[in-house]
């Protein structure tokens, strides 16, 4: 006969409920969006505001990112791994959340280009989080809900990565920061003059502290989370 299929088993939200109702997957859920929701903002903004408020060149921001990608892949690569072996998986979180919340001060409080490669070391440091995370619910799981478990915190990451860029850019419209490229054109004779306009700002870097806090709250779930959680304790009760 014809397969019956009811909203109920269609609805794209009941995995989401039904894995919620478990505490510690609730926890990493809440440690995902509040981690995530800034970063996704911080670097769909970051280049502008690096060449609007801090003076980049087009050529410096070329080479920022360059730098602060490879750091990041020698991050998630070399030093997460020596990370997993030395402190575990619990601890490697904590580190790149300690890292996300030093950056983002950074950040936020830099108005010098020295300053503003540090904390691109600080966040390339910073990108061993969300692999951390994804390997600490992977070891907490049941094998037979791994990727129901995957996918519920890759949604959540998905829609941080949403709201996050919308988020900053109304936290940026409160700090009378405009963020456009219409006046980081290096050929406008009133380049500089626009951009020192910034620098005599009280604290165009706010959204970045904003970001700073979120990650300090998801810093602080992250060590109420056991250091190895038993297999049964992150089952997730699916409906058929």
């Amino acid at each position: 006969g014809v397969l019956q299929i009811t909203w109920e088993q269609a609805d794209p939200f009941s995995t989401l409920r039904n894995g919620m109702g478990n505490h510690q997957i609730l926890q990493l859920g809440l440690i995902i969006l509040l981690s995530y929701l800034p970063e996704a903002a911080q670097y769909s903004c970051m280049f502008l505001y690096l060449r609007q408020v801090i003076k980049f060149t087009a050529d410096e921001v070329a080479t920022f990112i360059a730098v602060i990608g490879v750091l990041s892949v020698t991050f998630q690569t070399l030093v997460l791994a020596f990370l997993y072996n030395c402190v575990g998986h619990k601890t490697t979180m904590v580190i790149g959340l300690a890292f996300q919340v030093l950056q983002l001060i950074w950040f936020g409080l830099g108005l010098s280009k020295w300053m503003m490669w540090f904390a691109g070391v600080l966040a390339a440091a910073s990108s061993i989080t969300y692999p951390a995370i994804s390997a600490y619910a992977s070891q907490s799981a049941d094998s037979e809900q791994q990727g129901l478990l995957q996918g519920i915190l890759t949604g959540i990451r998905g829609l941080s990565n949403g709201f996050g860029p919308a988020v900053f850019g109304l936290l940026f419209f409160f700090f009378h920061v405009e963020l456009d490229e219409a006046v980081v054109d290096d050929t406008l004779p009133n380049h500089g003059e626009e951009l020192s306009s910034y620098n005599s700002k009280s604290m165009p870097g706010g959204p970045f502290l904003f970001g700073a806090f979120l990650a300090f709250l998801a810093l602080l779930i992250t060590l109420s989370l056991p250091d190895t959680a038993p297999m049964h304790k992150m089952d997730i009760k699916k409906k058929d």
